[in-house]
């Protein structure tokens, strides 16, 4: 049975998701992190890709990616494929890092998106990683919430501007948001 064509057009926003094969963690370590990051720096700036929340997990990530171009089969080809040689080489194995393909599912610009970005940034909350969504280290939340500076290409100005015009209202604002939902059923 052939696998379904992948849903893709100009200005797509899609909530990206992969998992390490039989669930196993796709990281071994903060270096490990950090080389998914600098892999996904690479492919936001060669397809131009609007990233607007992350959360790397120690089996899995999420991705909340806007295409401009309509282009994320081919972006997400190297995400995954460059990152798999690298962890084999790292650990000198072969085969699978991650579970099948990437899931991707196409996000509404609407009120649920909010409730997306709040989501992926609870994941580690929810898994019992840490106690609040500032303490961990490997989301988008820290950045958008004013508490670092965050990688360069991470795209704060819409999930901030539902919140407010200026800049640290809005953050205190999305801040709070966050926090509601870890109280949230």
């Amino acid at each position: 049975m052939t696998r379904p064509l992948r849903l893709a057009f100009p200005g797509a926003l899609y909530h990206v998701t992969s998992c390490g094969n039989a669930r196993a963690s796709i990281y071994a370590d903060d270096a490990e992190r950090e080389s998914f990051l600098a892999l996904l720096t690479q492919v936001v700036q060669r397809y131009y890709w609007l990233c607007h929340t992350y959360c790397l997990m120690d089996n899995h990530y999420h991705l909340l990616i806007d295409t401009p171009e309509g282009n994320l089969s081919h972006g997400m080809r190297q995400v995954n494929g460059l990152y798999t040689q690298y962890y084999n080489r790292r650990h000198d194995q072969a085969g699978h890092v991650f579970q099948g393909r990437y899931k991707a599912i196409v996000v509404e610009r609407d009120s649920y998106l909010l409730a997306l970005c709040r989501y992926i940034v609870l994941n580690p909350i929810r898994a019992g990683m840490v106690r609040t969504a500032q303490e961990y280290y490997w989301s988008s939340y820290r950045a958008t919430a004013g508490f670092c500076a965050g990688v360069a290409w991470l795209c704060t100005d819409w999930i901030l501007a539902q919140f407010g015009g200026e800049r640290a209202e809005a953050q205190l604002q999305y801040r709070h948001f966050v926090d509601e939902g870890v109280t949230a059923p």
